[in-house]
């Protein structure tokens, strides 16, 4: 479809007014529901490629995260993973209202919003509200720290821990003082809308936030427990910034996990919409698409 139609709203999180946009068919009992998380820098927009493919046959909501878009964080509020875990939980509850026996949704997130979305799935709260959930470039923050030291124990293993905190080097220089906000402002946020083809405005400069509350080094995640709904985790092999191997050690308490390996970059969901859509509904899936692998 070459317009996407969107139905807009404004959502209230106990930290945040969230801007919620929902497109294709309207929620029932008989509409699959899945909700969208975006990373960082992006909006809800890093979406739209594959929400125009599913929108035909999809109950589909993306919303922008309190640190990005036409969201806004609330005086006082702060932006830890379990405040955005309230904002995903707020939003699933206000989109399924009123939809009869089936609450549960499909749950996607890319980048800082699978991070969240692995939180998500962590939290009491979320039982009966997710179906299922799909993670693309976006560790658990737990088991990315377990994951990491866990090479460096083993001399056979530490060429991948330290090719991981090559990768990992800009979350360090996210966390200094002012210069990365004078990079954003003269020159990276410029390359960035010139490769992803849409303003990012000041969401580069407002999503800082998120590596400074969640990555320093007193920061605690959200408690880890067994998840037992199915997880997908999808792996781009040409991610700069993750590790194909980090899902290593996922088997030990994902119970239900599929991981799939895919030919492409860290936005690879944006440049591979009709790829991405078919891992996420295969019945739209082509023979050109990718198949389920292990790593």
């Amino acid at each position: 479809m070459d317009v996407l139609r969107q139905r807009h709203s404004t959502i209230r999180s106990e930290g945040a007014d969230l801007a919620v946009f929902e497109y294709g068919l309207e929620h029932g009992p008989d509409v699959p529901t899945v909700v969208f998380v975006h990373g960082y820098p992006d909006d809800h927009r890093v979406f739209h490629p594959v929400l125009r493919e599913l929108a035909g046959t999809h109950h589909l909501v993306a919303f922008d995260t309190r640190n990005a878009g036409r969201s806004r964080p609330l005086d006082g509020a702060g932006f830890t993973l379990a405040e955005l875990v309230d904002d995903i939980l707020a939003v699933i509850s206000a989109v399924t209202r009123g939809s009869g026996t089936s609450r549960r949704v499909r749950l996607v997130g890319h980048d800082w919003g699978s991070i969240q979305g692995w939180a998500a799935v962590q939290d009491e709260r979320s039982d009966g509200l997710i179906a299922d959930y799909t993670s693309i470039s976006g560790p658990d923050l737990r088991h990315f720290s377990r994951w990491l030291r866990s090479r460096f124990q083993d001399p056979r293993l530490a060429l991948q821990g330290a090719g991981q905190m090559l990768r990992s080097s800009y979350v360090g220089f996210f966390q200094l003082p002012a210069l990365p906000e004078l990079a954003w402002k003269y020159g990276m946020t410029r390359r960035y809308e010139l490769t992803a083809r849409r303003n990012v405005g000041s969401d580069p400069v407002r999503g800082l936030a998120l590596y400074r509350t969640n990555m320093a080094s007193d920061a605690t995640p959200p408690r880890r427990r067994h998840v037992r709904l199915p997880v997908h985790v999808i792996v781009p092999l040409k991610d700069p910034f993750l590790s194909r191997h980090l899902v290593d050690g996922l088997e030990d308490w994902v119970e239900d996990l599929t991981v799939t390996t895919v030919p492409g970059g860290h936005w690879w969901i944006a440049r591979e919409p009709r790829a991405f859509a078919g891992l996420l509904a295969p019945t739209l899936r082509s023979a050109d698409d990718p198949d389920r692998s292990g790593i």
